[in-house]
């Protein structure tokens, strides 16, 4: 699970990262608001905790009316030295999913988190991964496009789940790394490549449509169609 932490308080920012990185999640951090809202718009999350009273024009509040502006669904955790009803109420209502008032326990912040993912993540519950012709049964882990099995081997199986639960997004290296070869540094290796293209040729070779492009500079993008930034 990949955690932004938006929080300006070097300690508690500490805290929040180290608690969440043992507990097995993936990490970043930043600590201001301009940060936090270009990272959350550029790069896929399934979890963020934010801080209401960040610095500067973009606090807390601001960040997530961005967010919803532009159609982020992705749950969002406040945190805030702000106890009273109203900031409470403010938050939820502008578009927070969940408030924690500081001092916390890293418990209830994880239990908090847990069932916020638990509730948001429609995919886990889902039977069936569809993206045009091409249907991922997770119950059997059968891949088929048209009326042709596809044959996967457990890693190819691994990364077109992943492309798929986040089909008409561009997905970088380093998040296939982390979600699916468990890497969390930059390894400067060519195994997502040679994978991708693998996957290619059993998922798109012998059908009128590609469905896996290559997004120059970004990554890698499923879906039925192209963009100009895909090959």
């Amino acid at each position: 699970m990949r955690c932004l932490v938006i929080e300006d308080e070097i300690e508690t920012s500490r805290y929040i990262c180290n608690g969440l990185r043992e507990a097995g999640y993936v990490v970043t951090s930043c600590d201001n608001g301009f940060d936090g809202l270009h990272y959350a718009t550029s790069e896929q999350w399934d979890i963020i905790v934010l801080d209401r009273m960040l610095q500067g024009k973009l606090d807390g509040l601001v960040v997530i009316s961005r967010l919803r502006e532009l159609g982020k669904k992705t749950p969002i955790i406040i945190v805030s030295a702000l106890t009273n009803i109203d900031e409470r109420v403010a938050g939820l209502r502008g578009g927070g999913d969940d408030y924690l008032s500081k001092p916390f326990a890293f418990s209830e912040l994880l239990a908090r988190i847990e069932a916020l993912l638990r509730r948001s993540d429609s995919n886990q519950n889902a039977t069936q991964l569809v993206v045009a012709d091409l249907i991922l049964d997770l119950r059997t882990m059968r891949v088929t496009r048209g009326s042709s099995a596809i044959l996967l081997q457990p890693r190819e199986y691994r990364l077109l789940e992943y492309l798929m639960r986040h089909q008409g997004q561009t997905v970088t290296r380093t998040m296939l790394l982390e979600a699916v070869w468990d890497y969390h540094f930059d390894t400067q290796t060519n195994v997502i490549d040679v994978q991708i293209s693998r996957l290619r040729t059993k998922i798109d070779k012998d059908f009128a449509s590609a469905l896996i492009h290559t997004v120059r500079g970004a990554g890698y993008r499923l879906g039925p169609c192209g963009t100009a930034a895909d090959v």
